[in-house]
């Protein structure tokens, strides 16, 4: 009886582990999936194109969204992207780029 117990306390921390390992990685793979956008927008807008870096940084804005915990660090975040979006509009280059410099350093960061 007491190893059916011992069996089953085990079984409940392995699931309980396991659970919070699986949305760790689902963050990451958000967390990732932003950074990736962010150096896309800021590649494209190396290229002169500020529509194609809007598309990516929108994009790294609804990844952003499903990003749980971390929840100030993702609104830093966010509002760098939103900043630079807003430049991007008067085509100030080096000042989107430094925008979005500090937003992937952000998403670094989680």
């Amino acid at each position: 009886m007491m190893n059916l117990i011992k069996q089953a306390v085990l079984t409940f921390s392995m699931a309980i582990s396991f659970g919070a390992s699986t949305v760790a990685l689902a963050e990451d793979a958000k967390a990732n999936e932003v950074i990736a956008h962010i150096e896309e927008a800021i590649a494209e807008i190396n290229k002169h194109d500020f529509n194609a870096a809007y598309i990516h940084e929108k994009a790294a804005r609804s990844a952003s969204d499903e990003i749980v915990g971390n929840e100030a660090t993702v609104k830093q975040g966010l509002d760098s992207l939103i900043k630079a979006q807003i430049i991007g509009k008067s085509a100030d280059e080096p000042k989107a780029i430094a925008e979005l410099n500090k937003a992937l350093s952000i998403y670094k960061s989680i």
